[in-house]
């Protein structure tokens, strides 16, 4: 055990630690060395578990000391607790550490191209790092973020009018349309939106950011979109598109997705992706290391 991790268990539960000692070494002035404390310590502890029990917890056994029955019932006790805490110990110390520590991160579906080229350029420079990973939907994500099942979220759309929440602006992401392969428009290079303002669409639920920004751009364009869809997720969105379910604006697939024509749009637009964090929250060592390499790797 390293000594951060046996000083929390030593302020955690330093009872336990002492019956443990008792068990191993039944001699007051060698427990008191071996848990750093004055003798007389040792033996008002002692003192008090025999009060508190209403029965001695040890007698003198020549120049030492013995458990008595009920003492060795408690030590039992003392050293299956340590077995839980010990290890619980451990894992908040590694987390504090940001040598080594943990992170929760979240981020969008449509992620996948940035983000294991970041987990893995971090890794390089903190290979010791632990990572627990989360890839949902925008609400999904902020909401994981708030509950503390993540320490930071990259997700979109920028900025977030939510002021229990800060970000920082990562990667402008340009939208296109995605259309199906046979259709009309898939010999131009460039669209306007209102071109498919008569068409279905097939986009994320209400909520969704991808959702927001379709119901932006198609009002900025003099039309609310008819739709022939509402899906969880991009994949799922551009299949239907594939499938002549209707149109979508959605970011550039990566790979290119089979089945579908993507076109630019004029005017262009695009959805600011960011980290997001909990405003006032403390992050983890490893967390802020984190998101501080991640800001300063930034898509411009």
């Amino acid at each position: 055990m390293d000594d951060r991790v046996e000083r929390l268990v030593t302020e955690l539960a330093p009872r336990l630690r002492l019956l443990r000692a008792l068990a191993e070494e039944q001699h007051i002035t060698h427990v008191a060395e071996r848990l750093g404390v004055p003798q007389p310590t040792v033996s008002r502890w002692l003192a008090e578990l025999s009060r508190s029990l209403g029965a001695p917890v040890v007698v003198r056994s020549g120049r030492g000391v013995q458990l008595t029955r009920a003492g060795r019932m408690l030590a039992e006790a003392a050293t299956q607790s340590l077995g839980a805490l010990e290890p619980g110990c451990r894992r908040a110390a590694e987390e504090a550490d940001p040598k080594g520590g943990h992170v929760a991160f979240g981020f969008l579906r449509t992620m996948s191209p940035w983000v294991p080229a970041l987990l893995r350029e971090f890794k390089l420079r903190r290979p010791t790092v632990r990572f627990t990973l989360i890839q949902s939907a925008h609400p999904t994500v902020l909401e994981k973020l708030r509950e503390g099942a993540i320490d930071l979220a990259l997700t979109a759309p920028l900025p977030l009018e939510e002021p229990d929440l800060e970000n920082h602006p990562w990667v402008e992401q340009e939208l296109v349309l995605t259309v199906p392969a046979d259709h009309r428009l898939v010999a131009r290079r460039r669209v306007r939106l209102r071109e498919v303002s008569d068409e279905p669409f097939v986009t994320t639920k209400p909520g969704y950011g991808l959702r927001q920004i379709t119901d932006k751009v198609c009002a900025a364009a003099g039309f609310t979109p008819q739709l022939a869809f509402e899906g969880d997720d991009v994949d799922t969105v551009r299949g239907m598109v594939s499938a002549s379910l209707g149109v979508a604006v959605l970011p550039r697939a990566d790979p290119p997705a089979r089945g579908v024509v993507e076109l630019a749009i004029t005017p262009r637009p695009t959805r600011t992706v960011g980290l997001v964090w909990v405003a006032g929250r403390p992050i983890p060592a490893a967390g802020r290391a984190f998101r501080d390499f991640a800001i300063a790797h930034a898509h411009s």
